[in-house]
């Protein structure tokens, strides 16, 4: 086997691992932090988009748009704080800065890998 499909494989990325792990920890960072309802229901709406994208990324590594979606996402935590009016908390805005700009970055780091196992996958277009 080539080193050109061995991004392909599934379960294997090191980047949408972490995606999952950031997912779960926006999840459950609501039951050690500080929060109202609407800060509680937006970490855990966007850190179970976070971690469900990861396991598809996980599960279709060719699958490009994947971690497109793993940016928007890590955008949205980030700038949550601002939109859903929670800068005051300070646990919870930091931990939104600091997952949502950490998952981006992971999305970044995922977009070369994918474009190769996309290409192995697809074939010559």
């Amino acid at each position: 086997m080539s080193d050109v499909t061995t991004p392909a494989r599934a379960w294997t990325r090191w980047q949408d691992w972490a995606e999952v792990v950031l997912g779960v920890v926006a999840v459950l960072s609501p039951l050690w932090l500080d929060t109202t309802n609407t800060v509680t229901w937006t970490l855990i709406v966007l850190g179970a988009l976070i971690a469900l994208d990861g396991l598809f990324s996980l599960a279709m590594p060719g699958v490009v748009y994947g971690e497109y979606v793993q940016v928007v996402l890590g955008v949205l935590l980030f700038i949550s704080p601002w939109v859903m009016g929670f800068t005051d908390m300070a646990g919870a805005m930091w931990s939104s800065f600091i997952i949502g700009a950490l998952t981006l970055i992971m999305g970044l780091a995922a977009l070369p890998a994918a474009n190769t196992a996309h290409r192995g996958m697809a074939g010559q277009h």
